[in-house]
């Protein structure tokens, strides 16, 4: 347990249950959720999410889910705010590895996504990592090689196609931050 959590009350997901509103547990430690996001960014998300669920509607194993919660372990529970997961056999919150988990930077969650979620994502073997910066109008894209996240790449006006997963998926870049270009 981290050193922060050993100092501070430690949280399960039997409190987080409990909760009103909208929070985040990580290694026990509470995270208020923003309040909701702005604008842009919930239309940069519809987008997104727009494109996942276009690329993989043939695939009937595989769901693009919203804000859904992810609980790894008892003491840590997220909300990305979009993934793409496949054959979960649970219906109330997800219970494996999304293929691919999107988290829309605002700077109130900044440090959060970057950071924190960075590592958990890592070590939680989720093969695709994409952090979309709504008022650059631009998405980094970090994919699982052996124990690391590396950069594909930063994407605008790009198409990137998730060619490796079970069920194919891309996401057009140029359409989702179109409406966005001044």
């Amino acid at each position: 347990m981290p050193p922060l959590a050993q100092a501070i009350e430690c949280y399960t997901y039997d409190d987080y249950k409990r909760w009103d509103g909208e929070w985040e547990l990580i290694d026990g430690i509470a995270y208020a959720m923003a309040p909701s996001p702005m604008i842009t960014h919930q239309a940069i998300a519809g987008g997104i999410i727009s494109e996942l669920f276009s690329s993989t509607k043939k695939c009937k194993r595989c769901l693009v889910v919203v804000e859904q919660n992810w609980k790894i372990d008892e003491i840590t529970v997220l909300k990305p705010d979009i993934s793409l997961i496949c054959n979960e056999p649970n219906d109330a919150y997800i219970t494996k590895s999304p293929l691919i988990v999107v988290e829309i930077i605002s700077k109130s969650t900044a440090k959060r996504d970057e950071k924190y979620k960075f590592e958990i994502y890592k070590e939680e073997r989720v093969p695709y990592y994409v952090l979309v910066y709504p008022n650059d109008l631009k998405a980094k894209i970090y994919k699982l090689e052996g124990n690391e996240y590396i950069k594909q790449g930063d994407f605008s006006l790009e198409e990137y196609e998730f060619s490796d997963l079970e069920c194919q998926a891309s996401i057009d870049f140029e359409a989702v931050f179109e409406k966005f270009r001044r």
